[in-house]
């Protein structure tokens, strides 16, 4: 129970506290964003509002508002909220918890709220140890993560909770909370005009992160105060932030990237359909990201060696070459020097003419030596170096042929040319089909005139 001591700490805590912390809505009307997942009409609004919560999954990125559902539950709900630590907390302190809870729905019949943020850092067996404490409902979960819950959370786990994913805040929405804060008591108390271009900057900087947005606020507000008290300007202000103040606080500011969550794998796969797509642009924005980020350029170079094969092929040949060499140099050089490498293999990537025609082939061959029937290798195809093989049909050996090609069947009986190999028509892949078409009906003319026998004084056996 509070007393007056408590609510003084209380107050001096929140006093020190950040700005983000600080501004944290205790209602949901206060809450900003979010119109799907907590909007009215919503299942988690309902549910909130009447106080009839089941185990539910916050999913989404850092600062879009998971941990401050939390905390608005906590302020609504008539329960008993309590949190643990996904980073220290131990199975002891789990167990613990659900024994308190048990003893407290028993002699009070009160529920609990047990608050998990960041749950994927849970181990395996510390996520075990609350199943059959969220299946009695002797605990009401909520579990805050920003990596995927159907990878990270056990999913025995997640069969007894309600995933509801949250999504990075709309610029607007980002504003109303800066400006919020700028003019609130527990802000900075209507002390600072914030200009215009300042406020975009802000909202630029944030790309939908709610913390960070306030955080940019907060450092350009520190900034701004001592610089107006130099001019000797009355200490309580109002001081200017403008966005010159806001850039200092800021020196340097990426884009959202986890290298081992989601937002890793989504740039990655913008990045993989931007060459796919021949946007050298998007190309080269996609890389910027992850190098900005520290991706490991090996990770880097292998997708886009991965690329000139699977989605350029024999459309360019070079392209694979120029990949291999920039896998190389991110081997040998690494940054900050390989981003040019990098750069360069990238929008080669990007500017090739396309052809999947190499990965659509092996998967049909693999599709057919897997499923299909066995069959047998023709015999003159077959290895002479064994007792019996002068038995074996004559092998046409091309080079004794003026063109280098001789008609011959390749594939064994049953499958026919053109099974697998299907060209873009684009690029090399073209050119030489239609080279190699002209040179192979000059040669049949010329067999047919019998001007295209072998030379026999060149032939050798081949195996």
């Amino acid at each position: 129970m509070d007393n007056l001591f408590s609510g003084m700490e209380r107050a001096a805590r929140m006093r020190r506290a950040p700005l983000a912390v600080r501004m944290r809505p205790e209602t949901l009307d206060d809450y900003v964003g979010q119109a799907e997942a907590v909007g009215p009409g919503s299942w988690l609004r309902a549910a909130i509002e009447h106080d009839m919560l089941t185990s539910v999954i916050l999913y989404g990125p850092a600062g879009t508002g998971k941990t401050t559902l939390a905390h608005i539950i906590a302020h609504t709900t008539h329960a008993e909220f309590v949190e643990v630590s996904a980073v220290t907390g131990t199975v002891k302190d789990l167990r613990r918890e659900i024994d308190e809870a048990e003893h407290r729905w028993l002699t009070q019949e009160r529920r609990t709220i047990l608050f998990v943020d960041e749950i994927h850092r849970f181990s395996r067996s510390q996520q075990d140890a609350l199943l059959h404490a969220v299946e009695d409902r002797t605990v009401v979960l909520i579990g805050a993560t920003t990596e995927n819950p159907y990878f990270e959370v056990n999913s025995a786990l997640l069969s007894r909770s309600r995933v509801v994913e949250l999504e990075h805040l709309a610029d607007e929405d980002i504003r109303t909370i800066v400006k919020r804060a700028v003019d609130a008591p527990q802000g900075l108390d209507g002390r600072f005009v914030l200009d215009d271009d300042a406020l975009e900057e802000i909202v630029t900087m944030a790309g939908g992160d709610a913390r960070a947005a306030l955080t940019s606020l907060e450092l350009a507000s520190q900034l701004a105060a001592p610089a107006a008290s130099g001019r000797g300007d009355e200490d309580k202000g109002p001081f200017q932030i403008t966005r010159a103040l806001v850039d200092e606080a800021n020196p340097h500011h990426g884009q959202s990237y986890d290298k081992s969550g989601d937002e890793h794998y989504d740039v990655i796969s913008a990045f993989i359909k931007s060459m796919r797509g021949s946007d050298p642009d998007a190309t080269v924005y996609w890389l910027a990201r992850m190098i900005d980020a520290g991706e490991d350029p090996k990770f880097i170079a292998r997708r886009i060696l991965i690329c000139a094969s699977e989605d350029i092929g024999n459309a360019d040949p070079m392209a694979v070459v120029v990949a291999a060499a920039a896998f190389r140099s991110a081997e040998v050089i690494g940054y900050p020097e390989c981003r040019i490498n990098l750069t360069q293999a990238a929008l080669y990537n990007a500017l090739a003419p396309k052809s999947n025609a190499a990965e659509a082939a092996i998967d049909a061959a693999l599709e057919e030596v897997r499923h299909g029937p066995r069959r047998e290798v023709p015999s003159y195809l077959r290895d002479r170096h064994r007792p019996g093989s002068e038995g074996y049909g004559s092998y046409l050996y091309p080079h004794d042929y003026p063109e280098g090609w001789v008609p011959q069947q390749y594939l064994p009986d049953g499958i026919v040319p053109g099974a697998f190999w299907h060209p873009s028509g684009r690029g090399w892949e073209t050119w030489r089909i239609e080279q190699t078409a002209r040179d192979r009906q000059e040669a049949r003319e010329r067999i047919q005139r019998g001007g295209g026998k072998p030379d026999t004084h060149k032939r050798d056996e081949k195996g």
